[in-house]
């Protein structure tokens, strides 16, 4: 009796084994592929999904790529969010996803007993290649892709000994001729798992030991598919976000209540066809998703205007400085965070394009509600930076690619200079201006038109610094450093005009021309640090155009 159980908790640690060896290597194949590829797939999404039927073989080859219709649906839902793709090319590459799972399904049931080996040895040659980011990504991928293929020889060797144990049999006995429990047992092990290929491989493994019936089969494979798509929309933290992922469930949804009705043709469709139990999971798995596929291509359309209509777009916090794009399932994947801290800081220098047209209508008519305003707006602003600098610190709990952790960087040089540019006009322009105001004292109208000049200087150098960030535009981020000498010119011509006419007019008090030389001062200490953001940007870009260069010649 002793040694049934110790010989029990030993198949079991070895189950448990196989099958935290299987999830870890398709963890370990689709964070590395996102680490070093997903952000160029990001951009080629972006801009080349214009058509359902492109979107749909687009899912289909990047899940095969990442090997996680996960990975994907997080990656769609946030462009989605971010409004860079619509939704129903989104649910198109859903149903491409769905696809493309089952080819990486197909894949791993081939017997690639030697492919085990050879992939672990040239993976951990590849990765030893670490001058290149983009190879120590692939080699962590080849080598997860060892593992997965280790692990399933694992689970199969396994499961051959747990067979014959009553324990085994008595567990799928309990499985045979209950559908909803079959269908909720496979639901709930896929939302644990986080990766329906994994449970699938598992299905099919189990369906090898002889004990389980075709139908059973099928429907531990349709709850499969059900709990694949809950993850995304359980991560989903608004109610744009949820369109996309709930769309997918509805869709495998009504293919599963179809499917379930259907089940008991479906059992003797099977039972005349010449495939092991085992082939029939890896088989219906692949017909499902094709199937769901062909129906559902015409409708993305309806469906998506429906979703639309249920989960509008969310009112915007009362209090512009709450973040209203920093949801979770972008620290995991960093190239969704940098898109969501890319939207926060735009809206960043919203804030600071709002409060320099305020101070300029303050420096024009004082008025203590709008000095009010400016400041709360810089409350405001300091907020919002504080919580995108805790954001990206946070981002890519799997590591950041050079190229991601350079994006990251800029975005953090970006905020940390609109909050100082923003800090100046609060603290010191607005107290400069009201001072006047107090001591019952207008702006003349040089002072003004200068005042002027300089505002309309710095709100181009805004906008070029914006295009310069988002676009990670090389020109425009030269021509934003080359517009400090003019800003520069301004300040020194305004500055020396003034002093002229203060010696000229004996009657001007000294602290008025004081006051005006602190806001050309000033002025041009946010333009200061509103160039400071080009530089990230030409360093990097420069680079990349040296590393470019290099390679051609070398060719």
């Amino acid at each position: 009796m002793i040694m049934t159980t110790q010989s029990g908790t030993t198949l079991l640690i070895h189950l448990a084994g196989a099958i935290a060896l299987l999830l870890w290597g398709s963890h370990m194949i689709s964070t590395a592929l996102q680490r070093g590829f997903g952000t160029p797939l990001r951009h080629w999404m972006g801009r080349h999904l214009t058509n359902r039927w492109m979107a749909l073989f687009a899912g289909i080859g990047i899940t095969g790529l990442l090997q996680s219709s996960t990975a994907v649906s997080l990656m769609a839902t946030s462009f989605t969010a971010a409004g860079t793709l619509s939704l129903a090319p989104a649910l198109a590459v859903m149903l491409g996803a769905n696809i493309g799972s089952t080819l990486v399904v197909q894949l791993m049931s081939f017997n690639t007993e030697i492919a085990v080996p050879l992939l672990i040895l040239s993976g951990f040659v590849v990765f030893k290649r670490r001058d290149h980011s983009g190879f120590e990504s692939a080699g962590c991928a080849l080598i997860g892709l060892g593992q997965m293929l280790l692990g399933l020889g694992m689970l199969s060797a396994t499961l051959g000994h747990i067979e014959t144990t009553p324990v085994f049999h008595a567990v799928m006995q309990g499985l045979e001729g209950d559908t909803l429990i079959a269908l909720m047992v496979a639901i709930i092990l896929t939302l644990i798992c986080h990766s329906s290929v994994a449970v699938i491989l598992l299905i099919a493994s189990l369906a090898a030991t002889g004990v389980m019936t075709p139908v059973t089969a099928m429907v531990l494979v349709l709850g499969a598919n059900i709990g694949g798509a809950l993850p995304p929309l359980l991560n989903a933290g608004s109610a744009v976000a949820r369109r996309l992922p709930l769309g997918n469930l509805l869709v495998r949804g009504a293919g599963c209540v179809v499917a379930l009705a259907l089940m008991p043709l479906l059992g003797k469709l099977a039972a005349g066809l010449s495939l092991t139990t085992p082939q029939l999971v890896v088989m219906f798995h692949t017909a499902f998703s094709a199937i769901l596929a062909v129906m559902f291509i015409g409708l993305t359309g309806p469906l998506a205007r429906a979703l639309e209509r249920f989960f509008p777009e969310e009112e915007r916090p009362a209090d512009p400085g709450m973040p209203m794009y920093l949801d979770e399932a972008g620290l995991g994947i960093a190239y969704i965070g940098l898109s969501n801290s890319v939207r926060e800081s735009l809206r960043v220098a919203d804030m600071l394009n709002v409060m320099l047209e305020r101070l300029r209508a303050l420096f024009v008519a004082p008025d203590p509600l709008k000095a009010g305003e400016i400041r709360q707006a810089d409350h405001s602003l300091d907020e919002l930076s504080a919580a995108i600098r805790a954001y990206l610190a946070d981002i890519g709990q799997e590591g950041l690619s050079d190229s991601d952790a350079d994006r990251a960087q800029e975005i953090l040089m970006f905020v940390i200079n609109i909050e100082h540019a923003g800090d100046i006009l609060s603290s010191s322009l607005t107290q400069l201006a009201t001072r006047r105001a107090r001591r019952g004292e207008l702006f003349s109208e040089f002072e003004l038109q200068n005042i002027g000049l300089l505002h309309t200087e710095i709100l181009t150098s805004l906008r070029l610094a914006i295009t310069a960030f988002l676009g990670e535009d090389l020109p425009a981020a030269h021509q934003l450093v080359a517009r400090k000498e003019v800003v520069r010119q301004i300040e020194a011509t305004a500055s020396r005009e003034h002093f002229r006419k203060l010696r000229d007019d004996k009657n001007a008090w000294a602290e008025s021309g004081d006051i005006f030389q602190r806001v050309l001062r000033d002025y041009r200490r946010v333009h200061h640090h509103i160039a400071a953001v080009a530089y990230p940007v030409i360093d990097r870009l420069s680079e990349e155009d040296i590393i470019t260069d290099e390679t051609g010649a070398e060719a």
